[in-house]
């Protein structure tokens, strides 16, 4: 273990723009607790939303009801977070791109989603909402605290309270 961190490290200090975006598309910067780029973060955020947003539609539409409560909050929050983050790139605060669409990963997971019904569908979606939730805060909390970005990591960190609150309601909808 301690040969893979080395080699992840002297990685990431050799080719420091490929090595970080490559640590946090394969989860090492998670698993050792670093900060994401910038533009990662931005790009897993926004991704991060488009996921939330997408299959919160789907849930509203076929879930049971207290399902469909908490579906709507997260379009809500989520299109609320799209904006601001969307808000603080085109301000010229933040130096990145919004990508347009969903990961493969992400869309991969919608469109399972998309193809099951009744309970099959409202456990999965409980399933990828902590799935998704847990993520989420584990790249806002990285980033807000050890962020390059001083807007963008305020804003991280003023943001992951909200998305902690939205992992225990996704957790508590199968109790």
């Amino acid at each position: 273990m301690n040969k893979l961190l080395v080699t992840v490290a002297l990685l990431m200090m050799s080719t420091s723009t490929f090595a970080q975006t490559a640590a946090e598309k394969t989860g090492v910067n998670s698993l050792i607790g670093v900060a994401p780029k910038t533009e990662d973060f931005v790009t897993e955020a926004a991704t991060s939303d488009m996921f939330e947003i997408a299959s919160s539609k789907l849930a509203a539409e076929r879930a049971d009801d207290p399902t469909k409560v908490f579906a709507k909050q997260m379009i809500a929050d989520h299109q609320k977070t799209s904006a601001e983050l969307k808000q603080l790139v085109d301000s010229g605060k933040v130096k990145a791109s919004i990508p347009t669409a969903m990961t493969s990963a992400q869309k991969s997971t919608l469109d399972k989603l998309n193809g099951l019904q009744g309970e099959d569908f409202t456990k999965q979606y409980h399933s990828d909402q902590v799935s998704a939730h847990k993520d989420a805060v584990d790249l806002f909390k990285r980033y807000g605290e050890g962020g390059d970005n001083p807007d963008l990591k305020s804003w991280a960190a003023t943001t992951e309270p909200a998305l902690e609150h939205h992992l225990m309601m996704a957790q508590d909808l199968d109790k």
